[in-house]
């Protein structure tokens, strides 16, 4: 051979798996999750219990926040609509009710 001419490599080819791929292979084939009766569940009683309590604050703070009717057409008062309660008690009971829902989905009793 001459130094210009590059050599040739060998390409071993094999049809056979080897030690890695078949270990990798049998790692993939678990049975999914939801066939598995003994699979305990995710959220327990008390996740559950939070959840709805968390979803009752967001609804309480809605209802806090509802309304504001005028009591005549012809009159705007501004402390009907901008009121302690509208403006700060019922998106703090909202904004807590979130917290609440956060707590219940990601604490693990």
């Amino acid at each position: 051979m001459s130094k210009n001419q590059p050599s040739k490599k060998k390409v071993v080819v094999t049809t056979t798996p080897s030690a890695t791929s078949s270990a990798a292979a049998t790692t993939s084939k678990r049975k999914p999750v939801e066939n598995n009766p003994t699979q305990a569940l995710e959220f327990g009683k008390q996740n559950y219990i939070l959840m709805l309590a968390g979803a009752g604050l967001i609804a309480l703070g809605l209802l806090l926040m509802s309304g504001g009717a005028m009591p005549s057409p012809d009159v705007w008062d501004n402390s009907i609509i901008y009121s302690t309660r509208r403006t700060f008690i019922a998106p703090l009971v909202m904004i807590i009710g979130l917290v609440v829902e956060i707590y219940a989905i990601f604490k693990r009793f």
